[in-house]
């Protein structure tokens, strides 16, 4: 190898390089393991969506992809994107099953170092949380510039820990909407926030147990080019 067009990775690299491969296998593990938890719409995202006219849709984090389905089975087109191969590989297969494969596309992205191409109507990031590094605004950012001109950026976000969270480090610091806000540093001349609120739902985990949580909830709107 010619070391002077193909120099050795630093440190830093080697790093991010590991955190990568180290978070395809988490998530791989889980969605393994979890064969429907999350095969189910996410609420806030149905509230949302349900008096739209369906359009184009980007689901980031599609996981068990029930949102994916749920958004197809009214008519929109979805791109599904995860960092799981395995999640995204079920995802098609229950399209193809459920008979909405025609309006669902599939990705497999690791959102840190790469972003799905086209433009969207509606983008909707829900709980799109990790354990690992990553710069969660600047994808978000980078989502809000995927919108088309009315579209909507839907960010639904943990604001406590249920029972059955990976995360249950006590010391968990849950930014609030406004401050979500604030981080991502949208221009307000073109964008606009529609929501920002912390409403509470009893909510159902993948055991059947139930818990009252604190959803943060962040809609914004592009509202010139």
């Amino acid at each position: 190898m010619d070391s002077t067009r193909h120099p050795r990775p630093t440190a830093a690299a080697d790093d991010r390089r590991a955190a990568d491969e180290d978070a395809e296998l988490f998530w791989e593990r889980h969605y393994r393991a979890q064969r429907t938890w999350g095969a189910r719409v996410n609420p806030l995202l149905a509230e949302t969506a349900a008096p739209l006219r369906p359009a184009t849709a980007l689901d980031l984090g599609c996981g068990a992809g029930g949102d994916t389905i749920w958004l197809a089975q009214q008519g929109w087109h979805v791109t599904a994107v995860d960092i799981s191969t395995t999640a995204v590989e079920r995802v098609r297969e229950r399209a193809r099953d459920l008979g909405v494969a025609d309006r669902v596309a599939t990705e497999q992205h690791d959102l840190a170092s790469s972003f799905p191409a086209g433009q969207f109507d509606l983008v909707s990031a829900q709980y799109f949380h990790t354990p690992f590094p990553l710069l969660r605004g600047r994808v978000l950012r980078t989502a809000a510039r995927a919108l088309r001109p009315g579209g909507l950026l839907l960010i639904v976000d943990h604001g406590s820990t249920a029972p059955w969270s990976w995360n249950q480090d006590p010391d968990t610091q849950y930014p609030t909407p406004t401050e979500v806000a604030t981080g991502l540093d949208l221009d307000r001349a073109h964008w606009s926030v529609l929501r920002a609120d912390m409403p509470r739902r009893r909510a159902t985990g993948p055991a059947g147990e139930t818990a009252t949580v604190i959803d943060n909830v962040l809609l914004f709107q592009l509202t010139a080019g």
